[in-house]
């Protein structure tokens, strides 16, 4: 990964006639249906976080290629969502090839988290602007592979002031929205550390930007003295574009997170990233246990 141009290496193709990317002009044209997308897809429906099985792909015993093949073959789902740091080549060949395999399988690409590629929540004004950056390609390739969203992370230094983070992270979104909005992509943020671990915080930022494009993936982290998993949920529900899915410590506190979600409106992916084959297969029983689809 650190030898890909961290400069929008699609805009790049485009200019040298690589031909398998979407143009800048038909990018525009689909601004119009932009204006109606949205982060939920109307109903629910489960799907699986590489994330879960990173492990695996770790000790070489599959690639992303593989991945839509085994989420259908393995584990009869047909949602997944990718890591961004997972991804070999992502260049329009591969690109290509991962459709495909996605296609053959019946398999949705629903999103990329996106990982080591800056913060979000830093007094500097450079590495705001080149955060962005650094997001834009993966912003293109999910609207290439026809996700709905990147997962992108806003942690900030310890002990910062919240509201001078509030307005650092709101300009670094703002900035990040100029590309994604005409794209069609929605940029989530997942609590994971720092000020996305505060709910009311993360609330601040959402009526800040005040985008639809822009949204939580509330990570079910176990609950603990430091977080409050459910207050969490709770809170950002309104503002949830996606779940990240993991097991509770009793299957009695997964079946009220499951449920709250449900009766509280959300209606889109539960994106399982439960650690592990078998974590994986509880989570999906629970989900169609106590999920209406």
């Amino acid at each position: 990964m650190k030898k890909v141009t961290r400069r929008g290496f699609i805009e790049k193709s485009l200019a040298i006639g690589a031909g398998t990317f979407i143009a800048p002009s038909l990018l525009k044209m689909q601004t119009a249906h932009a204006a109606q997308q949205s982060s939920w897809i109307g109903k629910n429906d489960i799907s699986l976080a590489q994330w879960a099985l990173v492990d695996e792909v770790r000790a070489g015993k599959w690639k992303t290629l593989d991945f839509p093949r085994i989420a259908r073959e393995d584990f009869g789902i047909n949602g997944i969502e990718f890591v961004n740091t997972l991804f070999e080549v992502p260049i329009a060949n591969y690109l290509n090839i991962l459709k495909k395999n996605a296609a053959d399988q019946g398999v949705k690409m629903v999103l990329i988290m996106v990982d080591a590629e800056g913060e979000t929540c830093t007094p500097s004004k450079e590495e705001r602007k080149q955060t962005v950056t650094n997001h834009r390609k993966w912003i293109d390739i999910a609207q290439y592979l026809g996700c709905h969203a990147i997962r992108t992370n806003c942690i900030g230094a310890k002990d910062i002031d919240k509201n001078e983070a509030l307005k650092w992270s709101a300009e670094t979104y703002n900035m990040m929205l100029e590309h994604a909005v005409p794209a069609g992509i929605s940029i989530l943020i997942e609590n994971h550390g720092g000020v996305s671990n505060d709910a009311d915080w993360i609330v601040s930022l959402m009526k800040e930007v005040n985008s639809k494009y822009f949204g939580v993936l509330p990570d079910w982290r176990e609950p603990g003295s430091q977080f409050d998993n459910v207050g969490f949920l709770e809170k950002t529900l309104p503002y949830a574009g996606g779940m990240s899915f993991r097991n509770q410590p009793t299957d009695a506190l997964t079946e009220k997170m499951i449920k709250m979600t449900y009766e509280r409106g959300f209606r889109g992916w539960y994106g399982i990233e439960s650690s592990g084959r078998e974590n994986i297969k509880k989570s999906k029983e629970l989900l169609l246990k106590h999920l209406p689809m």
